[in-house]
């Protein structure tokens, strides 16, 4: 005879389980919401980047943190490779993004259209990693890369790119399951690209000349101001050349604004040939140019400028227009001496500046076609 009190044995093991069942539950729903405020904090996150790099180091550390991923890459479309250029002009460092991959065309990122609608946007792939085929996905992939989802980036139905998780558990991305997360997350990340690239193409149109394609006075000016903070910091020297071209009027008089606007460009490449990455050329309206030398002494930037003079002096420009026309310059050069700390440095960089036109103006009144270096007039 059963206690009137005591449950059946398995109505309490029905019980039980239903307990360890509903304790699973609320086990789960408490990580899905870890997860989703995450993913909301991330969100926000990558919305808040100003800037290209930024972005794309908070893809890089947070996303697999939060979503538990042993690698995470991005592929990005870039045609003619103008997104490289202008980051790079931009002084974005490429080397410090190994798992960024750029294609030259959507089609290298082997997604298909949907198979409900040829003419829709891909879809997510999702599956097992094939070194073969994924690779160039995955540059540097952890060992034991075993399960990967590439995910279309999408903008107005446009590809733009890829976004490449993976996983070293066999089971974490299989083709049976959802898409819909990755897709949102996705399309978040897209969304966040494409600003953050229009917004560095307008900063470098803004600070680019559009005839030469040289930096513009308002980019030397900032940059100057940079450099010099820096090179306090870590005591370096900084010179500044001044060019001018000699006559610049008689040739325009000579072969017209368009013969001019030739000059111009051609002496801005004439320029860049002979200057390192690290150094800086803009145009400061006119026919005169301004370079910053990054880590140079006085010696060093005189060297460079009579290259630099030699280079245009010693080949004559040959225009579209049939003529062939001799152009020379005139350059100053002046280096930074002065590393007090109590000197402002916008007004260090105006006097840079002025010690370097100084120099341009003698080197013009000594007869044009010549370097002069700036010296401090003895007390």
């Amino acid at each position: 005879m059963h206690d009137a009190g005591a449950l059946p044995r398995d109505l309490a093991e029905e019980n039980e389980s239903l307990r360890a069942s509903m304790a699973y539950m609320m086990e789960q729903a408490e990580r899905n919401h870890g997860i989703m405020c995450r993913h909301q904090a991330f969100d926000l996150e990558i919305v808040g980047s100003d800037s290209f790099p930024s972005l794309i180091t908070t893809i890089f550390r947070s996303l697999p943190v939060i979503s538990e991923l042993d690698i995470v890459t991005l592929s990005l479309v870039d045609e003619g490779e103008d997104i490289r250029t202008v980051m790079n002009k931009l002084g974005v460092d490429f080397a410090d993004f190994p798992h960024l991959v750029f294609v030259a065309a959507s089609g290298a990122l082997g997604f298909v259209p949907s198979r409900s609608e040829h003419t829709g946007p891909p879809k997510p792939m999702l599956g097992p990693y094939i070194p073969a085929t994924h690779q160039p996905m995955f540059p540097h992939p952890p060992a034991g890369l075993q399960s990967i989802a590439l995910v279309p980036l999408l903008r107005n139905k446009r590809l733009i790119g890829s976004l490449n998780l993976g996983s070293l558990d066999p089971v974490r991305f299989t083709p049976s399951m959802g898409t819909d997360f990755v897709e949102h997350m996705a399309s978040i990340i897209a969304i966040c690209l494409e600003n953050v690239i229009s917004n560095e193409m307008l900063k470098y149109i803004g600070l680019t000349d559009s005839l030469t394609g040289v930096y513009n006075r308002r980019y030397i000016d900032r940059r100057l101001i940079e450099e010099i903070s820096r090179a306090r910091r870590q005591a370096y020297r900084i010179s500044v050349m001044y060019i001018d071209i000699d006559h610049f009027k008689t040739v325009n008089d000579t072969v017209g604004h368009q013969g001019g606007d030739e000059v111009l460009r051609e002496i801005s490449a004439r320029i860049k040939d002979e200057l390192r990455v690290s150094d800086a050329l803009g145009r400061f309206g006119g026919e005169e140019f301004v370079v910053l030398l990054i880590d140079a002494e006085l010696d060093s930037a005189s060297m460079v400028a009579q290259r630099i003079r030699a280079s245009i002096a010693d080949r004559a420009f040959d225009l579209t227009c049939g003529l062939s026309l001799p152009v020379t310059v005139s350059i100053g050069v002046a280096t930074l001496d002065d590393f007090a700390r109590e000197n402002p440095v916008e007004g260090v960089a105006q006097v840079l500046l002025a010690q370097a036109d100084s120099a341009l103006y003698k080197a013009k009144q000594a007869g044009r076609n010549r370097v002069i270096a700036y010296h401090p007039e003895p007390a």
